[in-house]
């Protein structure tokens, strides 16, 4: 089983038509969806592989909501209930670019994952925004430990270069390479900002990590996977006929990515099956397949 851990949130879903106006009203689509990038990577894989979500969220209304969304994909659900459930707004320009808003809420406040929550993974994955506050940053931590020992696999996502900058680009340098995790998904942005691509070259950090596979995503542009003892190789992006709303697409690649590798493709085939799941989302409102 794939275990996910770390946020699972309301979405507020912006399109706006046209540039925002200051101090008066602008034009806007506004959708509702259950939101959070790891509970995106459950809900994306689920119809794939069998995954586990691992959380916090409020013992509140739009607590029930989000995790009866997510259970209704077919994700096995495990969350403990305190604080108050987290809302992210999210604002999607003409292009489908994203300006986030982020109040996470009771996200923060995991505190502990039982045994029984880790005994059958096989693989846990945990994006970066979850060692953004305590106690889950600590928790994350502990639980990818857990999951090695036991002798499963992990990944991190790096989640996005304003967290990575709040959070420290050295602190995160060092707890990666303490944790060693299998697969460390970035964009090109995050790569850079880390040193682990400069140019579509290693860069000075990747030593750092040199037992994690970098697989750097890039746009439309092509893919990269710098694997141990491999040469990096590039995986092209088929083209997409609409792109109105990126939100989500790094999730869904995370969750086509390893509901293959955790089939046994190979690394490559596993990029293709990534690229597959990203691009169902690009035309629908927030992390979703849905039509709007």
């Amino acid at each position: 089983m794939l275990g996910v851990l770390g946020d699972l949130v309301e979405d507020v879903v912006v399109w706006v038509d046209g540039p925002l106006r200051h101090g008066t009203d602008s034009t806007a689509r506004v959708f509702r969806r259950r939101g959070g990038s790891a509970a995106n990577v459950a809900s994306f894989a689920a119809g794939q592989w069998p995954a586990r979500f691992i959380g916090c969220v409020g013992d509140d209304p739009a607590g029930d909501g989000v995790v009866a969304e997510l259970a209704g994909h077919g994700v096995d659900v495990r969350v403990v209930r305190k604080g108050q459930t987290g809302s992210i707004v999210v604002l999607i320009d003409d292009a489908g670019e994203r300006t986030m808003l982020p109040d996470r809420g009771a996200a923060t406040l995991l505190d502990a994952v039982p045994d029984e929550w880790l005994a059958d993974l096989a693989h846990l994955h945990v994006p970066a925004y979850s060692f953004d506050g305590e106690p889950i940053g600590g928790t994350a931590a502990d639980a990818l430990r857990r999951v090695r020992r036991a002798g499963g696999t992990t990944s991190l996502d790096a989640s996005s270069t304003g967290m990575l900058g709040g959070f420290g680009r050295e602190r995160f340098l060092a707890l990666a390479a303490e944790l060693t995790p299998t697969l460390l998904f970035a964009n090109r942005e995050e790569a850079a900002f880390l040193g682990l691509l400069v140019d579509g070259r290693p860069g000075p950090a990747r030593a750092r990590l040199a037992a994690t596979t970098v697989v750097t995503k890039s746009g439309a542009a092509a893919t990269t996977v710098d694997a141990p003892g491999q040469a990096p190789f590039s995986v092209p992006v088929p083209p997409v006929d609409e792109v109105r709303d990126l939100t989500g697409a790094g999730d869904a690649f995370a969750a086509g990515f390893l509901a293959g590798y955790l089939a046994g493709v190979d690394l490559r085939e596993a990029t293709v099956r990534g690229h597959r799941c990203a691009a169902k989302v690009l035309a629908s409102p927030g992390a979703s397949f849905g039509a709007g």
